[in-house]
């Protein structure tokens, strides 16, 4: 086995899985980086670099989720963002947008929003060198007006 699958395995051994129970009534911002499952009700914010499951009878109210892949088989009422996934299992609900680079919706589920498909975050970012050209741009135009 090549050094770096050995350390990617590894790397797949220590994520330590955690699980909201049924029982579970949470508030307020989650963070996390490891995998987690909601069977029970989350109001707030996730901002996680793990995978999200939510259950089925599970009932998320966010202002976003963000994850690195989140399967939703319960209901989620909120922006989604995934960097690698969104599938929305049968039974599933979703009112809110979603931005993922890959997404999979079963029979059988409610969606109500906007999706937008990413083909790659980008490394820089884009918006601030084409503003930054546009600023260099008006500084030659306006020594040339002078």
């Amino acid at each position: 086995m090549s050094e770096e699958i050995n350390e990617k395995v590894m790397d797949e051994e220590r994520k330590t899985l955690t699980v909201f129970g049924p029982e579970t009534e949470f508030d307020g911002v989650l963070e996390f980086s490891d995998d987690l499952i909601i069977t029970g009700k989350f109001n707030g914010r996730i901002k996680a670099t793990g995978n999200l499951e939510i259950s089925k009878d599970s009932i998320c109210t966010v202002e976003k989720i963000s994850a690195r892949s989140i399967v939703i088989s319960g209901s989620v009422t909120g922006n989604i963002e995934a960097s690698e996934r969104v599938e929305i299992c049968n039974g599933g609900s979703v009112i809110g947008d979603i931005v993922t680079a890959r997404l999979r919706i079963e029979n059988n589920v409610n969606f109500e929003g906007q999706i937008t498909m990413l083909d790659k975050i980008p490394e820089e970012d884009l918006f601030a060198s084409a503003s930054a050209e546009y600023k260099q741009a008006m500084v030659l135009r306006t020594d040339i007006i002078e």
